[in-house]
């Protein structure tokens, strides 16, 4: 099942873009041009897409090295989202749309029509699905149906209940990584290691994900299609909910608290795709096509957020692809959904950082790795 890895721009699946469109995009100043985002070197030039779909690292004392990992250059830093790199220096060619609400009805077709072209055109081969039970994941497993799905937790974890309902209520086939202690120590200083963070919230969103994509691997499967995105473009966090009076942001308008968390996805994505690769997978994003991105930001609010509902659209987008009762399933974040960071701290105290220590977990985490790259003599 393993596809070749290509060289040039390429896309969330590593699937070479077709130049002109890039090319195109730079003249008209066009963000979302009608791809799956993208990064490389064309034509002399390093781009990467407004949304920072793929990654991109420059060496800080060699512009000239450039990788899509941070692991081969010596001092890397990250081209930011939206940006360019030539001989004349780093500069932004594109930001994200802010279009005026579009009416509701308009705009909800736009949605629907938009989800399942890019969920159905999602290619089969070699992938399996990250899948939690929510509407995210369900969307994306409803457009490549004979993919397997997999789901990572401790026992007794939410995740793991809500995705066994929703494949059982899908007749889908559903595989379950669950998770010890030990899987946590081994895989923390490996995502560490390939994405460069050490903070705890980090870590906990990461974990889950690492480890679904090495078991998926192991199985066979070099691509893992994911959700992401979803939670961002169509208001799936509660602080979207009530802006004017949530202190974690800043608009006072639902589509501006929207916005808000859509400018996130570029420093999350780094995080996901460089965890995923290295686990082995090349993740597959349908949710965050150009379509679709481009569809969900013209939503009006009430599309957004009603009556405490959230991710209205996409809700509604799902009907007639995946069952009423998953479409319409809450879920908690992965990193408490998975127990994840309830382990995380569990064995951080186990190893002596208390609680009433500050960031007792990111010690925990930074002495976790010291340890796995100190000598073997020395432990």
């Amino acid at each position: 099942m393993t596809r070749e890895r290509r060289s040039g721009v390429t896309d969330l699946d590593g699937d070479v873009v077709d130049p002109t469109l890039i090319r195109a995009a730079l003249a008209a100043g066009d963000p979302l041009p009608g791809t799956g985002g993208f990064a490389g070197s064309l034509d002399g030039t390093l781009v990467r897409d407004v949304l920072g779909r793929r990654p991109l690292f420059v060496d800080r004392d060699d512009p000239d090295r450039w990788s899509r990992t941070l692991t081969d250059l010596a001092r890397p830093r990250s081209l930011p989202a939206g940006c360019v790199l030539d001989a004349a220096g780093e500069r932004r060619v594109w930001s994200l749309p802010d279009p005026e609400a579009s009416a509701a009805e308009p705009a909800l077709g736009e949605v629907t029509d938009a989800v399942e072209r890019s969920v159905r055109a999602v290619d089969p081969d070699g992938l399996a699905v990250a899948f939690s039970g929510g509407v995210d994941s369900a969307v994306v497993a409803a457009g490549v149906p004979e993919a397997p799905l997999y789901v990572a937790g401790f026992d007794g974890a939410h995740d793991v209940a809500a995705a066994r309902a929703a494949a059982e209520a899908m007749d889908r086939d559903l595989r379950e990584v669950t998770l010890s202690h030990a899987d946590l120590e081994r895989a923390v200083p490996e995502i560490v290691a390939a994405t460069g963070r050490r903070n705890p919230m980090d870590i906990a969103i990461a974990l889950p994900l690492y480890l679904v994509g090495e078991r998926a691997a192991a199985d066979g499967y070099d691509r893992l299609a994911v959700g992401q995105g979803a939670d961002e473009l169509f208001g799936g966090y509660a602080k979207v909910i009530d802006p004017a009076d949530d202190h974690r942001v800043d608009a006072d308008t639902v589509r501006g608290a929207r916005r808000e968390t859509v400018a996130t996805l570029p420093d999350q994505l780094e995080r996901d795709v460089l965890a995923l690769r290295t686990a082995g997978v090349e993740p597959v994003a349908p949710l965050l096509h150009d379509r679709v991105v481009s569809a969900a930001l013209a939503l009006p609010e009430r599309l957004l957020v009603a009556d405490g509902e959230r991710k209205v659209a996409l809700r509604a987008a799902a009907e007639g692809l995946v069952p009423d009762r998953v479409r319409s399933a809450e879920k908690k974040a992965v990193q408490y959904g998975t127990y994840v960071s309830r382990e995380l701290d569990r064995l951080a105290r186990q190893a002596g950082f208390k609680r009433r220590m500050d960031d007792h977990v990111g010690r925990y985490i930074a002495d976790l790795c010291d340890d796995a790259y100190r000598p073997r003599g020395e432990r």
